[in-house]
């Protein structure tokens, strides 16, 4: 009997002291690790956590993306009107004018997005668009247009993941609504982009970050 009781005490004291160590872990500790593991590599974080709209919830990641929306356009824009006079192949002057018609629209929905979810978005190309901008200035003839094709299939490759992300994860509408034009405006743009003939696929592998 006795040796019954002293076990079910121990029984009953460890449940007691497992009880006690659960509510010590603090819950976020779970929760950050589930939302890592669903969304992958952090988006550029503004500090600004996730605040309430009346589209919904609006994330660090949601801002970053709709950033990224409005820096593609002033580097794409300038792209495609330099394409436009420059090319000499009607599939370059095609491809710069799906560039010049496709970030007007979608530059026009980012600032109402931005206007309406008070997100501050930039007026300038970053650093390395100015760049890719920059060796297409300086190049001439053919070189120019495989440049020209090369950096933009690069860039519009490598933003859907970024989109699959955002369309499939947030919670707010307008971003949701965003992230559906800009998919449908970039697989246009791959496909003019490709049609060229210029595309150097065994290249595209270089890392080139996302945009949009």
């Amino acid at each position: 009997m006795a040796t019954r009781y002293t076990i079910g005490s121990g029984l009953v004291i460890s449940a007691l002291a497992l009880t006690l160590i659960a509510l010590l872990i603090p819950v976020d500790s779970f929760g950050s690790r589930a939302s890592a593991a669903v969304t992958g590599p952090a988006a550029d974080d503004d500090g600004g956590g996730t605040v309430s709209t009346a589209f919904g919830p609006l994330t660090a990641a949601d801002r970053d993306f709709i950033r990224k929306v409005r820096l593609a356009g002033l580097w794409e824009l300038p792209a495609g009107r330099q394409a436009q006079q420059r090319g000499s192949r009607p599939a370059i002057k095609t491809a710069g004018q799906h560039l010049i018609d496709g970030h007007t629209e979608l530059d026009r929905q980012v600032i109402q997005v931005g206007q309406a979810l008070g997100v501050d978005l930039p007026n300038q190309p970053s650093a390395q668009q100015q760049d890719w901008l920059g060796q297409m200035n300086r190049a001439r003839g053919e070189e120019y247009e495989r440049l020209f094709v090369q950096l933009l299939r690069k860039a519009h490759g490598k933003v859907f993941a970024l989109l699959a992300g955002i369309r499939s994860q947030t919670k707010n509408s307008m971003v949701r609504a965003l992230a559906t034009s800009a998919n449908t405006t970039v697989l246009d743009h791959i496909t003019v982009l490709e049609d060229t003939g210029l595309v150097d696929f065994d290249a595209l592998s270089d890392n080139v970050q996302p945009t949009k």
